[in-house]
Formats: structure tokens, C-alpha cells, sequence
């Protein structure tokens, strides 16, 4: 037999390093007759370059070897590279010395044979180990294989719990908005409706009393007395004003409640093309009050940055859970920068902002970029933050749960792209790429994936 010819793979290949001719006769010829492929080196050098393009099931190694190296040598550089340190070494040594033998089994030989070499011993050994290391590698492809099979079946268990929770939350916020929506929009409806009879009628009253003063210039003491205490003058002019204010609060109370519906269009479980940016503002509408001020620290800044989009199609109170999420970690980062300066002395001369730019990348794509100028993600950190319960935030205000089910309605949903860009100390930013328009079988097929 040949060590560089076809064999059947399930034949074992011995590579035997010795540099006596009768010895690797004698050791060729008997593993030959009982089957094993035979590979030779007479050199721990030519050992160690076999080694590297075929590599056998067990080598026999000849301790006293001439040369630049010698048995141990070799057997330590062998144990010393991943590639080979699992391959068993037995060792043949005509030294009958302990110490000998002692020294080969701590540099990582499995045993060892005397020279002369007696036939049944050597086939004996070798089968033992053979067998040893066929059933190491078979156990470590076992646990591979189990270590594989547990870590899907883990991210499966928590995909689901994702896909859970979201589900328990997006039902739940859509009963809360359902109950404000029905119950702000009857009473507001009845108000604005009724806003502008009230505000001609007013203004019918205000026409009558300025006729009144005009024809009766000087009205009689108990008129007089009566203009006095209501401070007629200020009244006329500071009326309207006030039903301008009331008008204007009535309509954002109208706008709010439309946001919220907008925001949320939990009826709408089918795909339906939309304005993106209508989404945004209703999302920003939400979250005007976490905007503002709350201390002496600065508000945040928006600064919008629309470009010309076509409605694209995708689930919309999914996408705006996303746009939630997005904006609600840009204004905690912010905060999170703010905060701390407020009564500790200088702020920080630059002031805090999230920016929000869309626009078409190709012309089958949008993109949605959602940036901050705050303290910026770790690089540690980064490679986790779409993983499911994931979280930096302190106990109970945060669940790790928002931007891995952002990803997954992104992603697996859309078949999209969510990214994040960050650097400590200068911002994070978040890309959204989705598709135009999502086709009837591409709809089916991401619905199956996340099913």
C-alpha cells in the first residue's frame, strides 16, 4: 500500500516514523497484511510535513531518531498545533529506562512499545486506541451536533417568547387606544362641532354691546357699575383671543386621538401601502412631552429631513411600533447625556438632537435613518442589542425586548434591513431599508418564517 493513493475512507492510516529500514519493513508488512493503510517518515521532519497534507489515525514514533529532532520533539510540536494534538502517538523505544517512558506519556503519547517489537502487542495497542479515538471523535461530533440542535432550539424558545410578548403587548395597546380613542373622540367630536356656532353666537353679543355703547354713550350708574366690574374693554378684546386658544387645543386634542389610531392600526393585519412619514409624525406626536424640557436641562432638538417617497407597502401599526422603539431609546440616550449636568456645573455646549431623514436609495428601496447625538453604544455592546432580552437599562425600564422585536418586524416581516451605526461619545444611528412593495409570495414566505 501507498500513502498517496485512493483508499476506502474508513480504512485507519498509520504513519510510522522511524529511521531504521528492517524496522519500517517489518512494521509495513505487518500493518499492511491486517488492513491498515501505511504512510512512512524517516524523520521527525518529514513526520511533522506528512502530517500537514494527510493526516493519519495514529502515528507509531521512533523516540531516537538522528537528525534535528528526535522522537519527544516531535510529539510536542504535534501536540502543540490544533490540527493534530487529538491524533493518538504511541511510541517505540528500545530504552527500558522509566524515566523514558514517563517523559513520552507527559508530552501527550497515549503509550508506548519496546523494540523488539512483538506482533499481537503492537495490533493489540493499536486497536485499543483506534477504537478510543474513533469514539472521541464520534462523541464530539454527538456533542456538536446536541450543542447545535439545543442552541436553535433555545433561539426558537426565544423568538417565540419574543413573538409572544409582542403580541400580548400590541393586543393590549391596542384595547388602551380603542378605550381613549372612544372615549376622548365622542366628547371633543361634540365640542368642535358645536365650536363654531358657540364662537358666532359670541361674537353675535360682542356686535349687540358695541351697538349698545354706540347708541347709548353714557349708560346709566348701574351699567356703568356693571362694565366696571367685568372690565367690558378688556373682555372684547381679550375674548376672541381666547376662543382662538381654545379652537387651537380642541384641534390638537382631534389630532392627538387621530395620531394615536394612526400610530397604533392594530386593525389592519393586511399589508397596506402608506406615507412613512405619517407614521413619524404621529409617532412624534406621541412623544412631543418627552421632547420638552422637564428640568433646566435643554430640550431636545428634531430636526426632519424628508425626501420625496411613494407610499410603500408593509403592515403599518407594526412599522410604527418600530419607529416607537427607535425614538423612545434616541430620547433615553439623550436624557441619559442631559441629566447629568443638570446643577453640576458647565452643560454641555451641544445640544442635544435626533435627526430623522428619509429617502429612496434605489429604485425598489426606502430608507428611514433615526440618529442622536448622545453618549453612543460600546462596541461591546453592539453585537447584542438586537438580541432578544437584551438590555443596558437599569431594572424595570427596560425589557431587552424593543429592538429585537424592531429587527424582527424589520427583517423577518418586511424583508428589510435594520442597522445600527455607533460610536462612545458621538451618537448612535439607526437604518431602516425596506422594500417598495411586497409581493404575494414573498408576504407568504416571510409570514411562514415568523409563524
Amino acid at each position: 500500500m501507498n500513502a498517496d493513493t485512493d483508499h476506502d475512507l474508513n480504512v485507519p492510516t498509520v504513519l510510522v516514523v522511524d529511521d531504521t529500514p528492517t524496522n519500517i519493513q517489518v512494521l509495513f508488512s505487518l500493518l499492511d497484511e491486517v488492513g491498515y493503510r501505511v504512510a512512512i517518515a524517516k524523520s521527525g521532519e518529514t513526520a511533522l510535513q506528512r502530517v500537514e497534507h494527510h493526516r493519519p489515525d495514529l502515528i507509531l514514533l521512533d523516540v531516537m531518531m538522528p537528525g534535528g529532532i528526535d522522537g519527544f520533539e516531535t510529539c510536542q510540536r504535534l501536540k502543540a498545533k490544533e490540527a493534530t494534538r487529538d491524533i493518538p502517538i504511541i511510541f517505540m523505544t528500545a530504552l527500558s529506562d522509566t524515566v523514558d517512558k514517563v517523559k513520552g506519556l507527559r508530552l501527550g503519547a497515549v503509550d508506548y512499545i519496546t523494540k523488539p517489537i512483538q506482533h499481537e502487542e503492537v495490533l493489540a495497542r493499536m486497536d485499543v486506541h483506534l477504537q478510543l479515538y474513533r469514539l472521541n471523535r464520534n462523541l464530539e461530533q454527538v456533542v456538536m451536533e446536541r450543542t447545535a440542535a439545543l442552541n436553535g432550539a433555545l433561539e426558537d424558545l426565544k423568538n417565540a417568547q419574543v413573538q409572544l410578548v409582542h403580541g400580548e403587548k400590541m393586543s393590549t395597546l391596542g384595547q388602551l387606544v380603542a378605550g381613549i380613542a372612544h372615549e376622548i373622540n365622542n366628547p371633543i367630536n361634540f365640542i368642535y362641532g358645536n365650536f363654531q356656532p358657540a364662537k358666532d353666537y359670541i361674537e353675535d353679543l360682542l356686535s349687540l354691546v358695541q351697538v349698545f355703547t354706540e347708541e347709548y354713550p353714557t349708560p346709566s350708574d348701574r351699567v356703568q357699575e356693571k362694565m366696571n366690574a367685568i372690565d367690558l374693554e378688556f373682555l372684547r378684546e381679550d375674548l376672541p383671543r381666547l376662543l382662538h386658544s381654545m379652537q387651537f387645543g380642541t384641534q390638537r386634542i382631534r389630532d392627538l386621538v387621530l395620531s394615536l389610531r394612526n400610530f397604533s392600526r392594530l386593525d389592519e393585519s393586511e399589508l397596506k401601502a402608506v406615507d412613512l412619514h405619517e407614521g413619524l409624525e404621529s409617532t412624534l406626536l406621541i412623544l412631543q412631552n418627552r421632547l420638552k424640557s422637564k428640568t433646566t436641562a435643554r430640550e431636545i432638538l428634531l430636526n426632519r429631513n424628508y425626501g420625496n417617497l411613494p407610499l410603500v407597502e408593509c403592515y403599518p401599526g407594526q412599522l410604527n411600533q418600530v419607529f416607537m422603539n427607535l425614538l423612545s431609546n434616541a430620547i433615553d440616550a439623550l436624557e441619559e447625556r442631559i441629566l447629568p449636568h443638570v446643577g453640576n456645573g458647565p452643560e454641555d455646549h451641544q445640544s442635544p438632537e435626533i435627526r430623522i431623514a428619509t429617502q429612496m436609495v434605489s429604485r425598489d428601496r426606502v430608507q428611514v435613518m433615526i440618529e442622536d447625538n448622545g453618549p453612543g453604544i460600546a462596541p461591546e455592546v453592539q453585537s447584542k442589542i438586537f438580541d432578544a432580552f437584551f438590555t443596558t437599562k437599569p431594572m424595570n425600564k427596560g425589557t431587552g425586548l424593543g429592538l429585537s422585536i424592531s429587527y424582527q418586524i424589520i427583517v423577518d416581516k418586511h424583508g428589510g434591513e435594520l442597522r445600527c451605526v455607533s460610536r462612545p461619545g458621538e451618537g448612535t444611528q439607526f437604518v431602516i431599508e425596506l422594500p417598495l412593495r411586497l409581493g404575494s409570495a414573498v408576504e407568504h414566505s416571510l409570514s411562514a418564517n415568523v409563524s
